[in-house]
């Protein structure tokens, strides 16, 4: 078949820790919002949200999102990231919130025991294991093991009845057969949002312990397509010596 054709540097840069440790390091962790502000989502978020939850943040950057839900009175709120500059910048900023948590983990392998959460929460963090992706309409298969491996410990950390909410660009045609898995045991809807004439982005929502649709199972079944012959492991890449996380997560 013809090569999958590489996405650009620029792109690739994003997935490795290097790139993030030394963004945030210079920013001085200074808040940055990738998709806009809480306030752009908040009436969709808050009818998912109650004061008690327990809330689990991935990928939280330095987005002033965790804070934020603190300060509007959901107290309980855990956020992660695999930048451990990143981590150790928040944990100073908010250190004056003992409600705030912070640790250094990976989406892929989250350290948190069964249905220890109430809801989980991530915004434009799973579009990073897109960003090597040159075609919406053709993933690659580590694209997608990623993904689904990474919806799998969200759906372990999830209560039955909590819910997980993915905010991000991505559409529903090429997002949702990622989510629409009947093993994550959740439904799942959507909602666009966005102000008249700005560029929408999406909140998905995956309530944990409840039917999918019809017609999003049928999306899902669109991913298992019988997997190809395991090819011999490529020679090594010469990009450069950074941990290129993208390359690291092709399972």
């Amino acid at each position: 078949g013809m090569e999958r054709r590489r996405a650009p540097a620029a792109n690739r840069r994003y997935g490795r820790r290097r790139f993030w440790d030394a963004l945030y390091g210079r920013e001085g962790a200074e808040p940055r919002e990738w998709l806009g502000g809480l306030s752009r989502f908040l009436p969709q978020l808050e009818a998912e949200l109650r004061p008690g939850d327990r809330i689990l943040v991935l990928g939280c950057g330095n987005s002033a999102l965790s804070h934020d839900l603190h300060e509007l009175g959901y107290t309980d709120v855990t956020s992660i990231d695999f930048s451990p500059a990143c981590i150790a910048a928040m944990r100073a900023r908010y250190a004056h919130c003992p409600g705030l948590r912070w640790a250094v983990m990976d989406i892929r392998a989250l350290a948190f025991p069964d249905a220890s959460f109430d809801v989980v929460l991530e915004k434009g963090t799973l579009d990073v294991l897109m960003v090597e992706e040159t075609d919406p309409w053709d993933i690659s298969p580590q694209a997608t093991a990623a993904m689904h491996r990474v919806l799998a410990e969200v759906s372990r950390v999830l209560r039955p009845g909590g819910c997980f909410i993915s905010i991000t660009f991505a559409q529903p045609h090429f997002r949702k057969p990622h989510y629409a898995q009947e093993d994550f045991g959740w439904s799942l809807r959507h909602t666009a949002c966005g102000d008249a004439g700005t560029f929408h982005y999406f909140l998905y929502i995956m309530r944990k312990g409840q039917p999918l649709d019809p017609s999003d199972l049928a999306l899902g079944h669109q991913l298992h397509q019988p997997p190809p012959p395991p090819a011999p492991p490529p020679p090594p890449l010469p990009l450069d010596n950074d941990e290129d996380y993208l390359l690291a997560i092709e399972l």
